[in-house]
């Protein structure tokens, strides 16, 4: 089993880092599906779904053992959950919603261990192996490990993208392109000139603060290719239930043309 964090070392490297989102199909199975299709990551969405803290950490093990980094979302600032999702084996959270700074920066201090933040201990986690480690190392190696995102999804985060960007301990400022378009009011139009100005405040807050562009929600070639171009390298590659119900529709297509 792995416990070191490949999207850290992906991105260190100026390389893409690519997630699936696991929603309807939460089975350990999946983990390695998704390593053999060449994804980087687990998305563990527990904002949308029936998805528990059980499904996270059994899900978190096995994609670790599969040589994948997982990352699991919580819902808006639960930070007791997220907590409990560390424990259990996640080597990430996605905090959805972030509209401020000091949204962000709670949420940067419940999931960091002294000096950095006030995560409370509660032994050697499975994200470490269950190494025979002293208190002192799994503080200071869980907070190596973790990767913290925050998801920036209206027009109040675009505005603060900058002091966002700014909070110690977060990772990744991740659009929503979904719920940003809603809340401009131009829902799916991910070409529009208000959201390509939104991906160039949060690429350029990133750049001055340090942290990772990301972003989440476009998959179509025109749109998806421009945002990277733009910088976003922490990227949402689809979910289970978007890519079976895809190919699924394309087999049944097929063998619709045999007679």
């Amino acid at each position: 089993m792995t416990t070191e964090n490949h999207v850290k070392k992906k991105l260190a490297e100026g390389k893409l880092a690519v997630g699936l989102t696991l929603r309807i199909a939460p089975s350990v199975e999946m983990t390695f599906v998704a390593r053999q299709a060449g994804f980087d990551w687990l998305f563990l969405d527990m904002e949308h779904g029936s998805m528990a803290v059980h499904h996270v950490g059994q899900l978190s093990i096995a994609g670790a053992a599969a040589g994948l980094t997982p990352i699991a979302r919580v819902t808006h600032q639960d930070v007791a959950t997220a907590c409990r999702l560390l424990d259990a084996g996640a080597h990430g959270l996605i905090f959805p919603h972030v509209d401020t700074a000091d949204e962000a920066r709670a949420a940067a201090e419940a999931c960091r261990f002294a000096p950095a933040g006030k995560r409370s201990f509660g032994g050697v986690p499975p994200s470490l192996g269950f190494a025979p480690l002293s208190p002192a190392e799994v503080t200071k190696r869980s907070n190596e490990l973790v990767f913290l995102v925050v998801m920036i999804e209206t027009e109040k985060a675009v505005a603060n993208v900058d002091a966002i960007a700014a909070v110690p301990g977060i990772d990744c400022l991740l659009i929503g392109s979904n719920d940003l378009t809603l809340d401009m009011g131009i829902p799916g139009d991910y070409g529009h000139a208000k959201v390509v100005a939104a991906y160039e405040a949060l690429i350029g807050a990133c750049k001055r603060h340090r942290k990772v562009p990301g972003m989440g929600g476009i998959y179509d070639t025109v749109h998806a290719k421009r945002y990277v171009q733009m910088g976003a390298r922490f990227l949402l590659g689809g979910s289970d239930l978007a890519l079976i119900s895809a190919a699924a529709k394309a087999r049944a297509d097929f063998f619709a043309t045999l007679l």
